[in-house]
């Protein structure tokens, strides 16, 4: 039996905040596999909608690296994860501790296009 990583929907038309809640789930678990107590927030549900928001008011130039971005940073993810969890019950947590920075570096700049 084999673990299929979360998959994420690059489609241009799903909603932004949705695309930061998936991103923040992956976060999550990339943090539990580098040893980390992952941060939990309430502040997560606020974040996605005032993202959608942002992105509803952004420029059409901003949106598009915004969904290019999230499209981009999707996959990335999830290959990471997935091969994170291919290692089994001892994956590199050095590897996980990096992924789980790049994905924190990209939710910050998400978020600062479109505040």
């Amino acid at each position: 039996m084999t673990h299929q990583p979360p998959s994420f929907s690059a489609a241009p038309a799903d909603d932004p905040g949705n695309r930061i809640a998936q991103l923040r789930e992956a976060l999550a678990l990339v943090e539990r596999l580098a040893g980390r107590q992952a941060q939990a927030s309430d502040a997560g549900l606020d974040e996605a909608a005032t993202i959608s928001a942002g992105h509803d008011r952004a420029p059409p130039i901003v949106r598009r690296r915004f969904d290019a971005l999230a499209a981009e940073s999707a996959v990335w993810t999830a290959s990471g994860v997935e091969a994170l969890l291919a290692a089994g019950e001892n994956p590199s947590r050095a590897a996980a501790a990096r992924l789980a920075g790049a994905i924190r570096a990209t939710l910050a700049e998400m978020r600062e296009l479109v505040s």
